[in-house]
């Protein structure tokens, strides 16, 4: 935090730079009660920082069955339910599937969310991740190809019948 803002204390008005360390104060507190709520019910996983500098928390339940991956910002109160969601299962000894991913898009949560999946794999010896595209995702199916593509997934689409499958293998 302290490079951040020295690196940009000649090219920032003083105000800016006060707004900026005043919001970045406000999200390390709600990070901290944010925190304090999830680990109730949830493993928490880590903080990251999304595209806009914000503060994140990144957390899984403590379930056998789903590996999801949940995210809860940290300029908002957590009230019990996530800003972002890969929403995976173990669909085998070898393979978590991926069944849906909800959220906003271009904030930088997938990516993040994504990461954190692909770590979980790893430490369990999971060597691959799949998931399929729907019909229900055609109207924006250019934009998770490019978000698969750019996360180490091999993506092939079907456009005549407007299907598609992804799958992630690590190099375990």
């Amino acid at each position: 935090m302290y490079k951040l803002l020295e690196a940009d204390h000649h090219s920032k008005n003083p105000d800016v730079l006060k707004e900026e360390l005043e919001d970045l104060e406000f999200q390390v507190f709600r990070m901290q009660d944010n925190l304090k709520e999830i680990a109730k019910k949830s493993k928490v996983l880590g903080v990251d920082q999304a595209n806009n500098e914000k503060l994140v928390i990144v957390y899984t339940p403590e379930d056998d069955q789903s590996c999801k991956i949940m995210l809860c910002d940290c300029e908002t109160s957590y009230k019990g339910s996530w800003d972002f969601s890969i929403q995976a299962t173990y669909a085998d000894e070898s393979t978590i599937h991926i069944g849906d991913i909800k959220g906003p898009a271009n904030k930088g949560y997938g990516t993040i969310c994504m990461d954190y999946l692909k770590e979980l794999a790893i430490e369990q010896n999971i060597p691959k991740i799949t998931g399929d595209i729907a019909e229900r995702d055609w109207d924006h199916v250019d934009r998770l190809v490019h978000f698969y593509e750019k996360n180490d997934f091999y993506v092939k689409v079907n456009d005549k019948d407007k299907s598609g499958e992804i799958i992630w293998i690590s190099n375990l």
